[in-house]
């Protein structure tokens, strides 16, 4: 049995105090008084970031939706959110109070809202959004659409301004350097690094407004953002110095003199877009257009030559160096050490007292804060006990949450950030009986993971080719999962980082596979309201053979946690996969048991028994 707390009733309740419709009302009068006949509320801010500082989340305080990703479309008499299957689940019982209706997309990368307002408005009605936070693919995507029925673009308000009273003020942490011997590359070099793509594709100029590209450029850290160490900037490359466009107080006179040592310069946030305005008339400059707003590409004067490319640091941030990828390797040792501990005390208190998921969450991040060089975790750890495992992206809150007793699956997926390298893993651990149908999704996604652990490929091969591979043993039984199989991890920064993705509905175009990235390997099985399998190791590409058909490259697994081999039916695996679990099982063992003692290491050494037919 899964025992839920406080879900009774939760809609009916909430209907009667939601402030939704009230808020939609104030837009609607706003967008009345602007002339606009329908507004846009994407999930982004100035940076098109994945996690929005709070002054950002526009979308949230219009609809109630708390996922971390969708588009609010709003009219005179229609106001619809559009969501990926990850978030169908969420978003249903979130909207229920609202009046807001659900749009199912297949991915976060679909354009469906655009396509809508094309459809449903009359020529010559106006569609409004905020240039600042709508990305400049975005908005020529709507241009085009929309010119082709007449209707006009307004990207000159931000009507969130108009209507929201206590909007919280833009972050004001400590920006701080991550130093030596984590930092493996000055800023000086890497500076370079950049000036030599802009060399190469004669700009002059090069603005950066993606807040992990700037953190990892200059060698900063900060906390504006939930869960990665980053900070709200923009940034502005010359050949010779470089500017940093920061809210004042975030950077102190100290670290402001030690930039000054690398000839770059504070100037205070709001400056940013009259510097674009204000570049010289006959100078060229490098922006990303997947990494840019619209607001700061039109903010840049019609004369300036606008070379359009991916930002350099993209590229180089996500191929880690030998000294990094060593560093990460200390820090999956220290994750698994945590895990260790973690796990191994779930298991003890199993019926003796009372745990939820709201107390998993609490103690997973408590081992790891014990750890080494821990600075917080990398994302809003995922505890879903059955059902609510069948989430993706399922978050336990106070009001409703589960109690972990009677049988099924739990499946915990979580991270951490540490100075020496970013963790995500997610494993599934049995409570009480199994069932064989539970077992059996757990072995086809493990299959999958190993599938995908063991593919050599050859360099340069685009990424979401090989999401088919984790897929395989899944799409055999007629089974699928509606999320990517995996994403870029960076190096003491943000837990999702591109370019490469292994997604089929990867929209990027630079996607090849290069070694030194580290990337996510987490195929699923969703079956709602029953139970969900995932498991998730963190994979570094490395080289393997060099042959007549060219370079061959390979996965490393870094992440060190045993995967429960309760949960398996070893009837469906080969021979080849067994002895992939045991090896893995075996280098978890050597790598953790120095670091663990006590009820952990004896858990560790039980859960990685080897296994046989």
């Amino acid at each position: 049995m899964n025992s839920i707390i406080g879900t009774s009733n939760t809609n009916a309740a909430s209907a009667m105090i939601s402030p939704i419709p009230a808020r939609l009302q104030q837009l609607r009068t706003a967008m009345k008084a602007h002339d606009l006949d329908a507004y846009i509320i994407p999930s982004a801010d100035p940076h098109l970031s994945e996690y929005l500082p709070e002054h950002w989340q526009g979308r949230t305080y219009l609809s109630g939706f708390t996922g971390s990703v969708g588009t609010l479309v709003v009219t005179a008499d229609f106001a619809g959110l559009w969501v990926d299957s990850r978030y169908w689940s969420q978003a249903e019982k979130e909207l229920a109070p609202t009046g807001i209706q659900m749009m199912k997309i297949a991915s976060a990368a679909a354009t469906l809202h655009i396509d809508w307002l094309a459809q449903h408005l009359a020529s010559g009605k106006t569609v409004g959004a905020d240039g600042f936070v709508l990305g400049l693919a975005t908005a020529r995507a709507l241009t085009s659409a929309l010119q082709a029925k007449s209707i006009k673009l307004d990207t000159s308000k931000d009507l969130l301004q108009d209507i929201w009273p206590d909007r919280p003020d833009l972050p004001l942490s400590q920006v701080y350097e991550h130093k030596a011997p984590f930092t493996v590359i000055s800023r000086k070099d890497k500076l370079t690094l950049v000036r030599e793509q802009m060399r190469s594709k004669a700009a002059d100029w090069h603005f950066v407004s993606t807040v992990d590209d700037i953190a990892w450029i200059f060698n900063l850290r900060g906390a504006d953002v939930s869960y990665n160490p980053v900070f709200v900037a923009h940034a502005l490359i010359s050949a010779d110095k470089a500017t940093l466009f920061v809210s004042k107080g975030k950077i102190n006179p100290d670290l402001a003199a030690i930039l000054a040592l690398d000839n770059i310069e504070v100037a205070d946030y709001s400056d940013a877009q009259s510097s674009l305005r204000h570049l010289p008339a006959t100078d060229s400059i490098l922006i990303d257009p997947r990494r840019i707003t619209y607001g700061f590409r039109d903010a840049i004067p019609a004369s300036v030559r606008v070379v359009e490319a991916i930002n350099p640091s993209v590229f180089a941030k996500s191929r880690k160096t030998a000294e990094e990828a060593q560093f990460v390797r200390e820090a999956m040792e220290q994750d698994g050490a945590a895990l260790c501990e973690f796990f191994s005390s779930l298991e003890a208190s199993l019926g003796k007292q009372t745990i939820t998921e709201i107390t998993i969450d609490e103690q997973i991040c408590a081992a790891r804060a014990r750890q080494p060089h821990f600075i917080s975790p990398s994302f809003g750890t995922i505890a879903g006990f059955n059902g609510n495992g069948a989430m993706p992206h399922y978050r336990a809150t106070p009001e409703s949450h589960a109690i972990i007793e009677g049988d099924g699956l739990l499946l915990i997926d979580s991270g951490g950030q540490y100075l020496n390298g970013t963790t995500d893993i997610t494993r599934v651990m049995p409570i009480g009986t199994v069932s064989e149908a539970q077992k059996r999704d757990f072995t086809l996604v493990l299959k999958g993971m190993i599938n995908l652990s063991q593919m050599q490929f050859p360099r340069g091969t685009p990424s979401p080719m090989l999401d088919t591979v984790a897929r395989a043993p899944i799409w055999r039984e007629g089974i699928n999962y509606g999320h990517g199989t995996g994403h870029g991890v960076g190096y003491f920064l943000n837990v999702h980082e591109g370019p490469q993705s292994i997604s089929g509905a990867l929209a990027e175009a630079h996607t090849a596979m290069e070694a030194g990235m580290i990337t996510s390997n987490e195929p699923g099985i969703y079956r709602p309201n029953q139970w969900g399998v995932r498991i998730e190791n963190l994979l570094l590409t490395v080289p393997a053979v060099t042959t007549e058909f060219g370079d061959y490259l390979k996965f490393e697994t870094l992440t060190l946690c045993p995967i429960d081999t309760r949960c398996i039916l070893v009837s469906l695996l080969r021979d080849d996969e067994i002895d992939w679990l045991n090896t893995y099982h075996a280098t978890v063992l050597t790598r953790l048991a120095p670091r663990v003692t006590g009820a952990a290491l004896s858990w560790l050494q039980e859960r990685t028994k080897a296994i046989s037919k």
